[in-house]
């Protein structure tokens, strides 16, 4: 089991800046509040999970936002790049290299390597600078959760296992069916 690792670093917390020196070598490099997350690169069904709810969310996004996939950088602060695996953000939110306005939508597809993170820590963050809607999919049970921020905390929006539809309506109004994510 692929474990996640904390770089060693003086008491000098990582930025940005320090995030663009690392090199290209296939690992998935995060910030979150100055401190470095390194994860493997991700297996095939966690990337067929992530590509089906792209397609998804893509055919109902409506043209006044626009829908991505990792690894695309979400900048909200200096100490702060995280990578989530679908986003959808206002068109024009998009700088020349990186997100840096709040998210409409944030989605983690979890792993092994980055379940703790995605459903605790990077859960957290979102919630703390604004993240309208976050959703998290498990490709091995299969299941999405689904919160809104209301009033500056997530609540629950849905829930589905399996074959169960979930019919959301933040941040557009979309169905999800679990198992047709990790269909063969």
């Amino acid at each position: 089991m692929a474990v996640m690792t904390v770089m060693p670093r003086d008491s000098r917390a990582w930025t940005v800046d320090d995030l663009d020196q690392l090199p290209d070598d296939g690992l998935q490099y995060e910030l979150l509040d100055g401190v470095l997350l390194v994860s493997p690169a991700p297996v095939k069904k966690h990337q067929a999970a992530t590509g089906e709810l792209f397609a998804i969310l893509r055919a109902a996004c409506p043209p006044t936002l626009r829908t991505y996939f990792a690894p695309l950088d979400w900048r909200p602060d200096q100490c702060t790049s995280l990578q989530p695996d679908v986003l959808v953000i206002q068109r024009g939110d998009l700088d020349a290299k990186n997100v840096t306005e709040v998210l409409t939508l944030a989605v983690e597809v979890l792993s092994p390597s980055t379940r703790r993170k995605d459903l605790v820590s990077k859960r957290s963050k979102y919630e703390d600078v604004g993240v309208a809607s976050y959703w998290v999919v498990d490709p091995d049970v299969p299941s999405i959760l689904a919160w809104d921020l209301v009033d500056g905390h997530y609540q629950l929006a849905g829930k589905a296992t399996g074959d169960e539809k979930l019919e959301l309506q933040l941040p557009f109004p979309v169905t999800v069916v679990p198992s047709a994510l990790v269909a063969p």
